[in-house]
């Protein structure tokens, strides 16, 4: 179920995401590294994540870690997801698997059981927009629900994703 304010089909999505990202006029940038955005539904926070995502080039991107936190489900780690792909109205994204497997090996993460990953909006709410910038080019997302870390984990966390940045 979509969150509320998130609109019902995907052309009225696209067209909504193809608005909000012109009237943005960003200036798409080979040296974003990062983005963080929005994570409410579209109606209360879409114009907000079009600055956020609007100037992101694709053209060199391969892979985008998205992080959300978790709303519903408690975990003092961080949780990968066991899909395979992510679908969006607009496009399909595919599940990096081999960094996923690279994340696991290191034993500091969990997996999140299929309802939770389907519950959780944090995440959701970004994949149409990441699907709508990535149109057309090869790119993978590596999904991690950011659990109730504490600081020393932050800095562990930190220091395992440093090399993919």
């Amino acid at each position: 179920m979509p969150a509320p304010g998130t609109p019902t089909t995907a052309s009225k999505l696209e067209d909504e995401l193809d608005g909000w990202l012109s009237a943005a006029a960003l200036t798409k940038s080979p040296d974003v590294r990062a983005v963080i955005a929005p994570h409410a539904g579209y109606s209360y926070s879409g114009r907000c994540a079009a600055y956020a995502f609007g100037n992101i080039d694709p053209t060199n991107i391969s892979r985008v870690f998205l992080l959300g936190p978790s709303h519903h489900y408690y975990t003092p780690k961080c949780a990968l997801s066991r899909a395979t792909v992510y679908s969006t109205p607009i496009g399909d994204l595919p599940v990096d698997l081999e960094v996923i497997e690279e994340l696991k090996a290191t034993g500091k993460f969990e997996f999140m059981d299929l309802n939770v990953d389907e519950a959780e909006h944090s995440m959701e709410m970004h994949l149409p927009y990441l699907s709508k910038v990535f149109q057309g080019h090869n790119v993978k997302v590596v999904p991690i629900l950011v659990g109730a870390v504490n600081s020393q984990n932050e800095a562990m966390y930190g220091q395992l994703l440093a090399k993919y940045v």
